[in-house]
């Protein structure tokens, strides 16, 4: 993938890029920003730039595709792309931004390096940025086909959900009246609200029904500014879209699905707080479909007064042949489940398990890590990350 003399240039500089790379994604980001200010109001989330979030997972994305094709240039990490594709399609990318942020960023790279930007470095940067590039543009492609292009869609909101104290449930049919598309259990759709200011922010949410559901639903979780600001897309859902309102949405979106699973197939569902959204939906459809193989149930919450979808979550599990469900809460837990974080020792995970994690980032590595001690391959233990990647950073 990487010519050679590239490759050879790459590995060399990667030190000093990496080094670099927090400083150079900020110099990239004000630089676009105050280039194309439309971007930072329309496209890109807010919350996450003030947070520092974005700039971490693109740091990290870039230094991990890197890090991959110098060390495995045969191989092309197709998992990564995908994910991040995804969250593109999602979101409207088209090819032609690609060419501004190469502008920006590599402005920001002559920038902090400086003279250290040789003709050679700066054309074998520019390789490994084209070849992540072309392959995000050639996977997004490729999705946008799949649902007939981009575009946003108008969904009436038919029923509001108070499933939590800071968690409701919005279920949605088309404003056109026309027919609602399928979708993958797992999947999530992104949400365009404009706001007291004009910005038309965007947001991702994964669908909490089943596949097959008359309405789409999603449930939000209402954000409280910790490392950054207040949510802004999720207080304004909380706080002014009731039944009859109406909400713009995208196709569904996410790699996070049940694939090419045997009957009998052995799953772990592990979720925290609203990670156990997607989860749901993949209970619904595994209920749905009579899946017979052993399905373990985690989850971990604060309380069980803020377990949202907790209804669902054990109605579902309990249509299943084989199910056990393991509930964890740092306070309140009832008898039968357990107090503290989530906790694998003594629980019985088959041989050939495949597990699915949703949740805050130090709970999923947690549980990857005891699921890898208990024999289960890295291979079967996929992901989804609610905002930037931040795990991809930590991996760089």
């Amino acid at each position: 993938m990487l010519s050679e003399q590239s490759a050879a240039t790459v590995r060399a500089t990667l030190p000093v890029v990496g080094a670099a790379i927090g400083e150079i994604t900020e110099r990239f980001y004000a630089g676009m920003f105050a280039a194309r200010p439309e971007l930072l109001r329309d496209l890109f989330n807010r919350g996450n730039q003030a947070a520092g979030t974005q700039r971490q997972a693109l740091a990290g994305s870039i230094a991990a595709f890197a890090t991959h094709l110098v060390a495995r240039p045969d191989e092309r990490p197709d998992a990564m792309l995908s994910r991040i594709a995804h969250k593109h399609a999602s979101l409207g990318v088209t090819a032609e931004q690609y060419e501004i942020v190469h502008e920006h960023l590599f402005t920001a790279i002559a920038d902090v390096l400086g003279e250290a930007v040789t003709p050679e470095v700066a054309a074998a940067w520019d390789e490994v940025y084209w070849l992540m590039a072309n392959a995000l543009i050639a996977i997004e492609k490729r999705l946008y086909e799949e649902q007939g292009g981009h575009e946003w869609r108008e969904w009436e909101v038919v029923e509001r959900v108070e499933e939590t104290a800071d968690v409701a449930t919005f279920r949605l049919r088309p404003a056109d009246g026309g027919p609602v598309p399928g979708f993958r259990a797992g999947q999530y759709v992104s949400v365009q609200v404009e706001l007291a200011d004009g910005a038309r922010q965007i947001r991702q949410y994964s669908l909490s029904a089943a596949p097959g559901s008359p309405v789409r639903q999603f449930s939000v979780k209402r954000v409280h500014g910790e490392a950054g600001p207040d949510g802004e897309v999720s207080n304004h859902l909380h706080a002014r879209v009731a039944a009859g309102d109406r909400l713009r949405l995208s196709a569904p979106y996410g790699d996070l699905v049940l694939t090419d699973l045997a009957a009998d197939a052995p799953l772990l569902l592990a979720s925290a707080g609203i990670g156990v959204t997607p989860m749901v939906a993949m209970l619904g459809q595994l209920a749905d479909q009579g899946h017979e193989g052993p399905v373990l149930v985690v989850h971990g919450d604060r309380s069980p007064a803020e377990h949202a979808l907790r209804a669902d979550h054990e109605a579902y599990a309990g249509k299943l042949a084989d199910a056990s469900v393991r509930f964890w809460y740092e306070d309140g837990a009832e008898a039968a489940h357990r107090t503290g974080l989530v906790d694998l020792t003594g629980v019985d995970v088959p041989r050939g398990t495949r597990a699915y994690l949703c949740g805050p980032l130090p709970f999923m590595r947690a549980v990857r890590t005891q699921l890898i001690d208990r024999g289960v391959a890295p291979a079967d233990i996929h992901y989804e990350v609610f905002g930037p990647d931040l795990w991809l950073a930590r991996a760089a």
